[in-house]
């Protein structure tokens, strides 16, 4: 795998979360019963910085919670033979609530459609919406980002990989050659 182009750096990432948390409040005019749910693994950062963002935009917070989608995956028999299970937690009501669900990158919509199942299991949300920070094509199900960070048209040859401080150590979000 070698790297083909940095596309955001750290300070092209904050300013796409800041509009998108913009985008959320006008959508739903104002943070009444919203909260923000990341999958994990790098939806988590992404979902707490939206958090942070509205809390400064709003001057209110929004809940965040972590899903652990592990068990939901339609390929779980081919990823691993023992999963590692890190768990959801989320310590906010679901019912009647609009969650916005995290996701770093979006691509076959696969990741998303098990998000929503486990979600489910958890309750029944008044609304789900999804926000991406990269949007890279080649949806294999019907499923749209209601906030992109950036829409990066790739080809099935092409991975992206999506770094936040709080995982990797440095923000950045780069194209690599498989």
């Amino acid at each position: 795998m070698h790297l083909k182009s940095q596309i955001m750096d750290k300070a092209q990432m904050e300013r796409s979360i800041h509009r998108m948390a913009h985008e959320i409040i006008e959508q739903n005019r104002g943070l009444a019963k919203i909260c923000l749910v990341g999958i994990r693994s790098r939806g988590v950062p992404l979902a707490q910085r939206l958090s942070d963002y509205l809390r400064l935009i709003e001057n209110q917070e929004v809940p965040v919670g972590m899903l652990d989608i592990t068990l939901y995956r339609d390929d779980l028999s081919t990823i691993a033979h023992q999963p590692v299970i890190k768990g959801s937690q989320l310590d906010f009501e679901i019912e009647g609530s609009t969650i916005v669900l995290a996701d770093d990158v979006l691509y076959t919509g696969r990741t998303v459609r098990a998000a929503i199942d486990a979600l489910l299991d958890f309750g029944r949300p008044r609304q789900i919406q999804l926000a991406v920070l990269i949007d890279r094509g080649h949806r294999e199900l019907p499923i749209k980002a209601d906030y992109v960070g950036k829409n990066v048209p790739t080809s099935k040859e092409e991975i992206i990989k999506v770094e936040f401080e709080e995982t990797d150590d440095r923000d950045s979000v780069s194209i690599f050659l498989a």
